[in-house]
């Protein structure tokens, strides 16, 4: 190893750590280094610069050419010592959910906001769990028929309201999706349906003979509000009449009838006999007033019946999934 080169060498290690460490500082970094270059044309300088994964700091490698045929490469990483090449060896983007307007959303800062929301909604992370179990059991089904990827894929649209090729096109380029990724998606997606139309068709029957009573057939009206104005209402004479009457007011409360299962009722009406008014109790965010205007025994051989019983079965079935699963949560 030459004198000259000797003294390249140990400038080229100054310099690199002297180098501005940020994503938008690359340019003048280069800058930097081709003017040095230039005081060292022998060594033929490069800088091979790379982003971390979901940071915006910099690391840098710098070639140099040897006198003696082939090259030598200095790393100087900002602070644990491990190269880049070794520590960082992914997509620049890799860590980033989001970039907007030049600032990038990081894995873990959406899933904290995620987290925040679980806190409020524990269906979140109950969805997550689900899909992992489903995707899992996929895994001993055959491929999905033709048949099976054009329902889901409708399917799928109707509920996104995509319902032209136009709204479709500017869906993908809006969540960013390519057509490959979005058939993948659908891929799973059909398989995922067909072990939970399944475990639909297994459970309905049993979870409707120890539950028969969330499948009765009931009539209801109910409003949701203030306490104070649905307490109006409940002290009249006849609060179903009230009800009615709310249903063309423009009131503070919000009125609804229903005519189908027990289950799809809100809990505090779920099991009150016909003719019982219930209410006001606190229900959500405010409180409910109801009324159970005719309630009729469940009809096991109805199939809107069967069917109602299979989702509650399938929730039931992935509640005691979940509840044996051994789940580690990497961010949440």
């Amino acid at each position: 190893m030459t004198s000259t080169f000797d003294a390249a060498l140990t400038e080229a290690a100054a310099l690199l750590r002297t180098l501005p460490r940020r994503r938008d500082d690359v340019s003048e970094a280069r800058r930097t280094v081709a003017e040095w270059s230039e005081t060292r044309p022998a060594v033929r300088a490069q800088l091979v610069a790379d982003v971390r994964a979901g940071s915006p700091m910099v690391d840098y490698d710098l070639v140099l050419a040897h006198p003696d045929g082939g090259s030598v490469a200095l790393t100087a990483p900002a602070d644990d010592g491990v190269p880049w090449t070794v520590d960082h060896s992914t997509h620049w983007a890799s860590g980033r959910v989001v970039t907007v307007d030049g600032f990038g959303l990081l894995i873990q800062n959406a899933l904290l906001t995620l987290r925040t929301r679980a806190e409020r909604d524990t269906t979140i992370p109950d969805e997550l769990i689900d899909y992992c179990i489903l995707s899992d059991m996929t895994g001993m089904e055959s491929p999905p028929t033709q048949e099976e990827i054009q329902q889901a894929s409708d399917a799928y649209r109707i509920r996104n309201g995509l319902r032209s090729r136009a709204d479709m096109t500017r869906w993908l380029a809006a969540v960013g999706l390519n057509e490959t990724a979005y058939t993948s998606h659908i891929f799973g997606l059909a398989l995922r349906q067909r072990v939970r139309i399944r475990i639909e068709q297994e459970t309905a029957h049993d979870y409707l003979a120890r539950n028969p009573a969330e499948f009765d057939q009931v009539w209801a009206l109910w409003a949701e509000g203030p306490e104070d104005r649905l307490a109006e209402l409940a002290g009249t004479s006849d609060p179903d009449a009230a009800l009615t009457r709310a249903l063309a007011s423009r009131d503070r409360i919000t009125v609804t009838t229903v005519d189908g299962p027990a289950l799809d009722l809100p809990e505090p009406l779920r099991a009150a006999p016909e003719g019982t008014v219930v209410g006001p109790v606190a229900h959500g965010k405010a409180h409910l007033l109801g009324v159970v205007r005719e309630r009729r025994p469940a009809d096991p051989t109805d199939l809107r019946t069967l069917a109602a019983a299979g989702r509650a079965g399938f929730a039931e079935y992935m509640a005691e999934r979940r509840a044996k699963a051994d789940i580690t949560w990497h961010w949440l």
